[in-house]
Order: structure tokens, then C-alpha cells, then sequence
């Protein structure tokens, strides 16, 4: 593998197989000094277009975990402010000399594009509406970790889908691991088709929460949206969000996720994302680990055993 654009891009069998890359880098994670030389001399860039806390540091984490040097791009201080073009851009930085470029953007398709001016690896960090991978991918090692499997799980997404490539790289990946899933939203709040989406579609979430394995919540992406969607937060929490009261409608194990940043009160009350079903915080951790095996996949060997044995030698 190249490149990670798309979670479609992947088989059950090759995200099975980053998971258990995952396992070796989590032990990594733990340790008192959390560094291994898998990827010593490699050049890992943050290319991000869009505000970013979780996935950037993410990465950044992870590439220094495996020894290799970063190179953070920040538009606000860069010559994009001048009028630099992205292809003008990537040149660039391509010409310090680079190995992999995390790449987030506001335009759908962007990593595509970036992998016919580069001869570097593209990883998708978040194109548009469109897809981010890397979040499916520790969004389905999280649910692994606490439920030992997808197969047969019942996962509801709820909140602002249309908006949402959180969501879209969350149903390839949870259906291609056997999970059967329900959008929950307002009409106004999905996208204007669902052909080919293998879903089921809800408006009631109270009746839906007490079948569900997972309960995986959106937040409003007001920073996109162009129209008003809902008449106020306040109508939309009262029919959207996970009170307390909601929350006890879920089955004792059933989990309660959240890809950040979250709006406290409004999709999830705060007290709801302290229970121990939460698993935010465990999102995060996971989120280094799983992108030090993307790393580690496109960059180093690949295999699960060279992962074992770097981890066992340093």
C-alpha cells in the first residue's frame, strides 16, 4: 500500500491486519520512554488547510514515537496567506525532502490529487465532507479493544451525518468488520442521498438506543453549514442528544463515542461523557497507536513481525 485515502480503499482482511499492527504499537505507548527507531531518517508533514487538535498532534505523536523527524505546515503563517498555490506548496515542501505528508483539507479529493504531484506517501486526514480514515480506523480498534468484536454489533451514528466524513469513513469501516448500521438525525441532517450508504435510517433515537452495541455522536459542523438545518440547539438537543435520561437507556456495555471536539450540552451532556461506557479519552490514545502502524505500514515493512521484533529490540 502506497497511500490511505479511503477507508473503500481497504479490505476486511487489511484493516483486521492495521489492528493487529495496532496491538504492537499500543505496548509502545505504555512503556516509560514511548519511542522505538522503526522509522529513524524518515520525514513525516502536517499539511493542514482546516484547524486540527486531535488528528495533527495525533500524527505528529505518532511519527516521533517511531523515530521519524516532522515538519508541521501552518497556513496562517505560510505563504498560502501570499497566494501560494497547493501544487506550488507541496513542491516546496517536497523539495526538502519528504516520506509521507498527513494532508487535511476543505476540498473533497484534495489527497488524490496531492499523490500525482508527489512521490511521497498521502495519508488523508480529513477532505471536505468527504472521508477520514485514520478516525474509522481507531474507532474500530476502540470498539475491538472493549467488545472483542464488530461482528453482529448494532452501532448508531447520531448527529449532523450531512456534514460529516467521520461518518463516511465509519460506515464503510464498521459494515466491512460485519457491523450493521442506523443513522440517526433529522432529515435536514442527512445527505440528500443515501444510495449506496449500506444503512438504516432513524428519527427517533429514543427508540433506537436500547438496541444498540454503540451509540457514536456527532457534533454540529456549524463551521459548514450555509442554512439553517435545525430551528435552535436547544430543539435539537431536546431531540438529538444524549442526556442522562438517554443515556439510561442504553444496554449496561453499550459504548458511547465521540470523535471530538465535543460539544458539552449540546449533542452529549457532560456528565454523560464521564461514564465509564465513554470512550473518548480511550479514542485518543488509540488514535497514536493506530497511526503509528499507518506510518509504520507505508513508510517501514509493513509486517506484523517486523513491527514485534523493532518493538522487542528497542
Amino acid at each position: 500500500m502506497k497511500h490511505l485515502l479511503s477507508i473503500a480503499d481497504l479490505s476486511r482482511e487489511d484493516i483486521e491486519s492495521i489492528h493487529d499492527l495496532t496491538d504492537n504499537f499500543v505496548e509502545v505507548s505504555r512503556r516509560q520512554i514511548p519511542k522505538v527507531p522503526a522509522l529513524r531518517g524518515k520525514t513525516v508533514v502536517s499539511l493542514f488547510y482546516e484547524d486540527s487538535t486531535r488528528t495533527r498532534i495525533s500524527f505528529e505523536t505518532a511519527a516521533k514515537r517511531l523515530g521519524a523527524d516532522t515538519m508541521t505546515f501552518s497556513v496562517s503563517s505560510s505563504s498560502v496567506k501570499k497566494g501560494e498555490s497547493l501544487r506550488d506548496t507541496i513542491d516546496t515542501i517536497g523539495a526538502m525532502g519528504i516520506d509521507a505528508v498527513v494532508v487535511r483539507h476543505q476540498s473533497a479529493g484534495v489527497p488524490w490529487q496531492l499523490t500525482r504531484w508527489t512521490d511521497a506517501a498521502v495519508i488523508n486526514g480529513g477532505d471536505g465532507w468527504h472521508e477520514h480514515p485514520t478516525q474509522a480506523l481507531l474507532d474500530t480498534y476502540t470498539i475491538r479493544e472493549r467488545l472483542g468484536t464488530l461482528d453482529g454489533r448494532h452501532i448508531a451514528i447520531v448527529g449532523d451525518i450531512k456534514h460529516s466524513r467521520v461518518a463516511r469513513s465509519n460506515v464503510l469501516a464498521f459494515t466491512a468488520l460485519g457491523a450493521e448500521v442506523t443513522l440517526v438525525a433529522p432529515p435536514t441532517l442527512l445527505p440528500p442521498s443515501l444510495e449506496g450508504w449500506p444503512v438504516r435510517v432513524s428519527h427517533d433515537l429514543d427508540s433506537i438506543l436500547p438496541k444498540v452495541d454503540v451509540c457514536y455522536l456527532l457534533r454540529m459542523q456549524r463551521e459548514r453549514m450555509t442554512e439553517a438545518l435545525v430551528p435552535t440547539l436547544r430543539e435539537y438537543t431536546a431531540t438529538y442528544g444524549l442526556t442522562r435520561r438517554r443515556a439510561d437507556l442504553l444496554a449496561p456495555r453499550a459504548l458511547v463515542m465521540h470523535p471530538g471536539p465535543m460539544n458539552r450540552g449540546v449533542e452529549i451532556a457532560a456528565e454523560v461523557s464521564d461514564l465509564p461506557t465513554a470512550t473518548m479519552v480511550e479514542q485518543v490514545s488509540n488514535g497514536v497507536a493506530v497511526r503509528m502502524a499507518v506510518l509504520f505500514l507505508l513508510l517501514g515493512s509493513g509486517t506484523r513481525a517486523e513491527a514485534a521484533r523493532v518493538v522487542a529490540d528497542a
